[in-house]
């Protein structure tokens, strides 16, 4: 077994906690000054209407007409949670532990044109449930309308409790349904990765600054990211969305995302947005890059690793980010402070969540699973077919815990440090579970409180509606597409450019493959079909990969196997004829995943690596107008035999790379 000690950076951190926690009985007591007054802050009364006590108003968010503790805006957020938790039935306190979809009409996995209400207000009046994912993808105006109209459902409950509402990131350009989303309007930035090729944590501020506006617009309170993940595993789909191979850069990234995204570098502020970061802890070292989201894919290997698997959270633990997702798989052969690891996911592993991040790391935020983690696995969901392919009432992970029943799951789940259960509204079983004795109250009433405390902080109990045409306003301005723009240029890596081949010269003659000829045209290129015809020639593909898994519901929508071209592959074959006519080749390559570049390497003039880049972006570079500033977040293994040594948990271990982390002209 090996050992996964607390970095040097972490020990630090806990001491500072620790620190912060004491007092010296030398010193004289410090006597606080009188707080200021708070300003009044506007309400929102589409509902229940205000209070008015002292000349100041109060939203009567019970609609008792009295002002209660959890009401006064006055109070710090941990008191009026604290009251609310008091108020609250057993079962509005299950509600509140879950953390369903906000459903769609007519919509898979809550993807439609409008939510569908009817089924709302029974998630918020039957079952309790305030918060949700959103994955509709509407203009900012009719998104803002659909935030607005759920709340108004919640704002009629009992208690008047806010909706919390997440999303998957939406201002990248991968997306895979359940993993991220796409957005409509908002500003589109490179992946993380492309961050870490400028090493830069300025431009992750200035990117967190934009898209914490553009989600508060919407009535969006909680980014399901961002992911911290290591990439050290090549063939692992999830890459594009990590700050690369290492700790130390992931950590210094993480830590600037988490404190633009919420607001500033003490916590989450009213204007933010929660972060949960993900996922704790070792995710990225999955033996042939297959995904925790299947069945197929639930161990992980982190292995005399994970220290730094854990070192790159350090900063945005620091930040004090507001939620922590763990980890879908199962970590094998691992220990964390001299004691082998439950084999069971990170969700319920006491271990790693009561031990290892509130005791030793001092985290007191929300602990949300990821989803589906109490759901079972059935044979649909193990082992799907062509007749019956995986579906999303077929989605499961209880990963190490398949033997238990639902309610069970609950149990460990919350025993091991959960807070809040992704993906499920089922409240029955852990109903049960607290009628039989086997959950403590009070460990629920821990839970609700850690759930509640951001509500207040975001000021959603005075005011969860937003403004439709402020919305329009705030989001895709001029000058908020021009800063993403630039950074989709500056992110790419140049790595190969023989000869001095770039730039090409404007208004030439270009051959293209998989690159919109529109583009071209627009950017003053000849599009041409023919390849004797052309001055130079453009291929922009992905990182090759294979279809290993059709059936299962991820496994059909991520990219898995080899990462090597061959004959047959359209980047491949469009390449080996640009050079066999030779034309001069720029091969613009989307490294989704850490792609395997020798086969075609002797075919290509110019290699320009993005990490989420349009067109438009690849051609500015490729014609001189913007120029290319970034460096490898990742190496790039020579072979697919190299890929198949390596250990999924070591960053950049490669034998001989064609292309060294930090590589870049």
């Amino acid at each position: 077994m090996k050992t996964a000690k607390l970095t040097a950076t972490a020990m630090a951190l806990i001491s500072a906690l620790a620190l912060s926690n004491c007092t010296t009985s030398a010193e004289p007591p410090v006597v606080a000054a009188p707080a200021p007054q708070p300003a009044q802050p506007q309400l929102g009364l589409r509902v229940k209407q205000a209070i008015t006590v002292d000349g100041l108003q109060f939203r009567d968010a019970d609609g008792d007409g009295k002002l209660a503790v959890y009401e006064d805006w006055r109070r710090t957020p941990l008191e009026r949670a604290t009251d609310l938790a008091a108020r609250m039935t057993q079962a509005e306190k299950v509600g509140a532990l879950m953390h369903s979809t906000l459903p769609g009409r007519d919509g898979l996995l809550g993807r439609a044109e409008t939510y569908d209400f009817d089924a709302l207000g029974t998630l918020v009046n039957d079952k309790y449930v305030t918060s949700f994912i959103t994955r509709l993808t509407l203009t900012p105006a009719d998104l803002a309308e659909q935030s607005n109209a759920a709340q108004e459902v919640a704002a009629a409950g009992r208690l008047g409790i806010p909706l919390t509402v997440s999303t998957d990131p939406r201002n990248h350009f991968s997306y895979v349904l359940g993993a991220g989303d796409a957005g409509n309007g908002t500003t589109q930035w490179p992946e993380l990765l492309g961050f870490a090729a400028l090493r830069d944590p300025a431009y992750v501020h200035e990117f967190g600054e934009i898209a914490r506006r553009e989600y508060r617009a919407l009535g969006i309170h909680m980014a399901l990211s961002p992911q911290l993940d290591l990439l050290t595993e090549p063939r692992w789909p999830r890459g594009s969305g990590t700050f690369g191979s290492q700790a130390a850069l992931t950590s210094v990234l993480g830590g600037a995302y988490v404190e633009a995204f919420q607001g500033g570098a003490d916590g989450l502020q009213s204007d933010g947005v929660m972060t949960v970061v993900k996922h704790w802890v070792g995710y990225g070292a999955q033996p042939e890059g297959f995904d925790g989201h299947n069945y197929y894919g639930r161990f992980a290997d982190p292995g005399q690793y994970m220290d730094q698997h854990i070192a790159a959270f350090e900063g945005a633990l620091k930040a004090q980010a507001a939620g922590v997702m763990p980890a879908y798989p199962i970590m094998r052969d691992t220990q964390v402070n001299g004691e082998d690891l439950e084999l069971v996911s990170p969700g319920f592993n006491a271990q790693l969540l009561e031990g290892l991040l509130r005791r030793d790391l001092g985290y007191r935020g929300i602990i949300l699973s990821d989803w589906a983690i109490t759901r079972d696995c059935n044979a649909v969901c193990m082992n799907p077919s062509e007749a019956q392919p995986q579906d999303p009432p077929n989605i499961a992970t209880p990963w190490g815990v398949e033997d238990l029943t639902v309610r069970q799951r609950y149990v460990k789940g919350l025993k091991a440090g959960i807070d809040q259960f992704g993906g499920t509204d089922d409240v029955g079983p852990l109903m049960e579970a607290i009628a039989a004795g086997e959950v403590e109250m009070a460990r629920v009433d821990q839970s609700v409180i850690r759930v509640m405390v951001p509500k207040f902080e975001l000021g959603l109990f005075e005011n969860p509606y937003v403004d439709p045409a402020a919305a329009t306003a705030a989001i895709g301005r001029p000058d908020d597409i021009a800063k993403a723009d630039r950074l989709q240029r500056e992110a790419q890596v140049l790595l190969r450019n023989e000869g001095h081949a770039l730039p090409f010269a404007a208004g030439t003659k270009v051959w293209l493959q998989g690159m919109a000829p529109e583009a071209a045209q627009a950017a003053g290129l000849q599009v041409v079909d023919d390849l004797a015809e052309a001055d130079f020639a453009i291929v922009r593909a992905d990182t090759a990969s294979e279809m290993l898994h059709p059936h299962h519901f991820f496994g059909s929508r991520q990219k898995e196997g080899r990462l090597n071209f061959q004959p047959g592959d359209a980047a491949y074959d469009a390449l080996a004829a640009a050079k066999a006519a030779k034309v001069p080749t720029m091969l613009a390559i989307f490294l989704d995943r850490p792609a395997v570049l020798t086969e075609v390497l002797p075919f290509t003039d110019v290699i320009l690596a993005n990490f989420g880049a349009s067109d438009a972006a690849v051609l500015d570079v490729a014609l001189g107008k913007a120029t290319a500033r970034g460096r490898m977040p990742f190496e790039l293994p020579r072979s697919m035999e190299a890929v198949l040594a390596q250990n999924p948990a070591a960053p950049d271990d490669s034998v001989d790379p064609l292309y060294l982390f930090g590589a870049g002209l």
